[in-house]
This record gives structure tokens, sequence and C-alpha cells, in this order.
């Protein structure tokens, strides 16, 4: 079995690689700082594009698969679902990318 990023390391290099192209970051929920999983919350200009779950795939790769409310757009839908996913998993970083390139950028640093 290959070495892998810790989850908080991973977070860093997320955030700070967003941060170098002029997008914003923002950690919303720490959690374990060696296995937490992860979910990012993807923002353009102030609207929820995606929300993200980081998953390994069947070769054991990481990548982003899509989760969340039906409807990100209904108030206090995407609240609720990370205040659950919090609740059940208190180990869940809960990451927002804000910025035009965040998708890519997520990829990106995932290895995908």
């Amino acid at each position: 079995m290959s070495e892998r990023l810790a989850a908080g390391l991973f977070v860093s290099a997320l955030v700070r690689r967003m941060e170098a192209t002029g997008g914003g970051a923002m950690v919303l929920a720490k959690g374990d700082a060696t296995a937490g999983a992860i979910l990012l919350v993807i923002v353009e200009r102030g609207q929820t594009q995606a929300v993200l779950e980081r998953t390994l795939d069947e070769r054991g790769r990481y990548r982003w698969t899509a989760t969340g409310p039906a409807d990100v757009d209904t108030p206090g839908a995407l609240a609720e679902y990370i205040d659950r996913r919090r609740r059940f998993d208190p180990d869940l970083w809960v990451i927002e990318l804000e910025g035009a390139e965040a998708r890519r950028i997520a990829d990106e640093v995932a290895g995908a």
C-alpha cells in the first residue's frame, strides 16, 4: 500500500495553492489531521457550484465525488447537510474554495 498525504497537510496544500492563484479558501470545519475525510464546497461569485467529497477509486487514487443536498440553493440546505455529516463524522474537514479555477485546482492537488 502506498503512503498517503495526511489530511491536514493535504488541506494546507489545497488552501495555499488556491490562494496562490488569486482565489479564496477557507476551512469551515477542521477535521482529523491524519485521516479525516474532506468535503469541498466550490463557490464562484457567491454561488455554490458543487459539493465534493474526496474518495478513493478502484485503483486507490483520490477523486472528487459529487455529494451534498439535491438543491444547494435552498436556504439552509447546505448548512444542514454539513452539520449532519459532522455529527456523523466529527473528523470531517469542510473546505470552501472560491474562484473560477477552484475545481481545476482541487483536481490538480488531489492528483486527478
